[in-house]
């Protein structure tokens, strides 16, 4: 698995998570799928991913296309 489907892939878990968290947990949560959001698209225009970069240093995982 190279670098741009494991940061795909953890959004993609991150996003389901804050929802399920939202309907049965507090509606509250819903401010962390905004988070998410942001995120997503701060790192379509900059670049720059935190998951990313902790995706690289400590787990060592292969740079794709789109991180690198």
């Amino acid at each position: 698995m190279n670098l741009d489907r494991a940061v795909l892939s953890f959004a993609g878990f991150m996003v389901l998570v804050s929802v399920a968290l939202t309907q049965y947990v507090s509606h509250w949560f819903v401010l962390f799928t905004i988070f998410i959001g942001l995120n997503l698209l701060q790192t379509g225009f900059t670049r720059k991913c935190p998951a990313a970069m902790i995706f690289k240093r400590l787990f060592g995982v292969k740079s794709g296309c789109a991180f690198e």
